[in-house]
Formats: C-alpha cells, sequence, structure tokens
C-alpha cells in the first residue's frame, strides 16, 4: 500500500499518511493507473460542486484550472521542457541540455497555451454530461505512462524517472492493465476499449520520435507523453 502513498504524493497534491516509505518507489509506478482513478473522481466532485454552477465555457475553464492545480503542473512542466528541446532541432546532446535548462523558452510556452486552450474547449464542447470523460482520460493516460515506463529506454541516469522501470514486473503491469481495462470498459462500455487502443498508438508514434530525437525518454518526456495522451483522448471522446 505504501507504493500506492507514493504514486500519490508524486503525481497529485494530496497528502499522504505520515508513514509512507519513500523506499517503495520503484514499485509505484505500477499504481499510476490507480492514481489517475483517484484524480478523475476528484474532477468529477469539483464539478458537481463548483463547475456546474457556472455557464459551460467558465465551467470548462475552472475544471481545467483544478486539474492542473490537482497535478501540480507536474506534467505542464515536463510538456514545456520536451518542446523546448524538440523544437530546437539540435543534437541529441543539446536538446537533452536544453530540456534540463529550468528557463522556459518561446517554443514550451506556446505549445504549453495551446494545449490547455485544446484541453479547455474539448471540455466545454462535451454534451452532456462530463463525468465518464473525466475519469478514464487520466487512467488512460497514466497507464500508457506506465506502458512507456515498461517497454522504452530511461536515458536520464539522474532524473526524475530513475528506478522506475526495476519494480515494474510482469505481474504489476497485468494488474495495472487490467485495472484499466475493467474501469474504462465498466464506465464507457464497449467503445471505451478505443481509448486505450489510440493511447498506445500515440506512445508508439511519440516514443519513436523520441528514442530517434534522443536516444529515448526522460522525465520531461514522460510529462509531455501524459499531457499529449489526455488530450488526444478528450478529442476522441468528442469524435465518439
Amino acid at each position: 500500500m505504501n507504493a500506492f502513498f507514493v504514486a500519490l504524493s508524486f503525481l497529485t497534491r494530496f497528502p499522504v499518511p505520515r508513514r509512507t516509505d519513500f523506499n517503495d518507489w520503484s514499485c509505484s509506478a505500477a499504481y499510476y493507473p490507480a492514481v489517475g482513478w483517484v484524480i478523475g473522481s476528484a474532477l468529477i466532485l469539483f464539478q458537481l460542486l463548483v463547475a456546474d454552477h457556472f455557464p459551460p465555457e467558465v465551467g470548462s475553464v475552472l475544471l481545467l484550472v483544478f486539474w492542473v492545480w490537482l497535478t501540480g503542473g507536474l506534467h505542464l512542466d515536463g510538456l514545456m521542457d520536451t518542446a523546448d528541446g524538440l523544437g530546437a532541432n539540435r543534437d541529441p546532446e543539446q536538446t537533452l541540455g536544453i530540456m534540463k535548462d529550468s528557463r522556459v523558452g518561446a517554443m514550451g510556452v506556446l505549445t504549453c497555451l495551446l494545449l490547455l486552450l485544446l484541453k479547455g474547449a474539448a471540455l466545454a464542447s462535451v454534451p452532456g454530461s462530463l463525468w465518464v470523460p473525466l475519469l478514464i482520460v487520466p487512467v488512460v493516460a497514466r497507464w500508457v505512462l506506465v506502458a512507456a515506463i515498461c517497454y522504452y529506454p530511461y536515458i536520464s541516469r539522474d532524473g526524475i524517472g530513475t528506478g522506475l522501470r526495476d519494480g515494474l514486473t510482469g505481474v504489476s503491469w497485468f494488474l495495472a492493465t487490467l485495472l484499466t481495462v475493467v474501469l474504462v470498459g465498466v464506465v464507457s462500455g464497449w467503445t471505451g476499449v478505443l481509448f486505450p487502443i489510440v493511447g498506445l498508438l500515440f506512445l508508439w508514434w511519440f516514443g519513436r520520435m523520441i528514442q530517434r530525437r534522443i536516444g529515448g525518454f526522460t522525465g520531461d518526456a514522460y510529462g509531455a507523453l501524459v499531457e499529449g495522451t489526455e488530450g488526444l483522448l478528450l478529442l476522441l471522446w468528442l469524435l465518439v
């Protein structure tokens, strides 16, 4: 259970019990989809208590602000650093140097703003209740992150994702996948199968591009993957 609390404290602002042992860091990645479920549940609660009392456009912005606050902007920070690095069109070493720079460039700011606009517009455009996409999108996006940790090389020796792959076993990967598929299937029916499939297709494209450009994933690339997956899945929900 401690590994779940480690994952929860890393991916969200939720307080965790003081007994949490952060030596369980390497086993925490398997619980990322479960943390996605917690995030989705919190978003639904916020929608019911706050966002639903405003016009859809305003409510979607408030919901997005809460979403960013709840995750501490962790993935957005990775998205901006990744966009700065890849947008510079430099060699792998220089690209990694740009991504590690704490300063944010124009490409990172533009990418962040455009993605937030896209997510906000998608939330405002969903017909009817938002509770289904709010629940399944965070879950699938973090399951895709687990797949990236499991199957793609991690190239940062002292990065934020160091050690995560060591704790992912075949059993933990299967359980994370089972949780994701069952939850998505129960919530959205058979059409929900599209969401993990599209998420994996995006991972395949993004993973190949990242490997070609810098040799593998970094913590920043993980963040960019989560944000990109969430935006893509919100668009998919509008289509289906």
